[in-house]
């Protein structure tokens, strides 16, 4: 079963984010990775050379990223990390949609054996170590959301707080709005109850 998180990180967030992964080693690459990509190491510094919104960290002093080339569409010529032989987090970022609302985002990792994956040994047991501390201090430091699943960064709880930001579940279709649990829910503009 794959390790997942939804977050919620405005850029004060990501930016303590990044500080905690940087204690590890950790290469950066994008989705869908062009031929002549120069991969670096994650940190404070190279946060604006980051994908837009998603990205792969490669825990490069565990194992190297193994990539397969893409052969049809239109990614042809691009490369792809294998998730399941690579030491690789996947991190999908926060933004913000057409009307200025902060969507979700998500951190991925495959560590066990699955069926569905072709995954015959779990992932070595540094990286699970690596990817559960990380999994630990982001639910010490970030808030839980109501409705449950996704977690806030304190600056992004903050916000939401004095009425500057919204924020909106992306992984499905129109998704609800969150906010920092025991927060008292706002009413839908147009009348609606929102699903639960």
């Amino acid at each position: 079963m794959a390790h997942q998180q939804y977050t919620f990180m405005t850029p004060t967030d990501e930016e303590a984010f990044v500080r905690v992964l940087a204690r590890n080693v950790f290469e950066v690459y994008p989705r869908r990775v062009p031929p002549d990509w120069k991969t670096f190491r994650l940190s404070v510094e190279t946060i604006a050379q980051l994908p837009e919104r998603d990205v792969y960290l490669v825990a490069s002093d565990l194992g190297p990223a193994h990539v397969d080339a893409i052969k049809r569409g239109p990614d042809k010529g691009f490369w792809r990390i294998d998730e399941v032989r690579s030491p690789v987090l996947f991190w999908e970022r926060s933004a913000r949609n057409e009307d200025d609302e902060l969507l979700s985002g998500q951190l991925w990792a495959e560590l066990d054996v699955t069926e569905q994956t072709g995954r015959k040994n779990a992932a070595p047991a540094a990286f699970r170590a690596r990817v559960l501390e990380i999994g630990a201090w982001l639910t010490k430091t970030f808030r839980k959301g109501d409705p449950k699943g996704s977690w806030i960064g304190p600056d992004a709880a903050r916000e939401v707080k004095e009425g500057r930001l919204v924020l909106r579940e992306d992984f499905e279709r129109n998704g609800r709005i969150v906010v920092p649990q025991g927060m008292q829910r706002p009413k839908d503009p147009i009348g609606r109850k929102f699903r639960r």
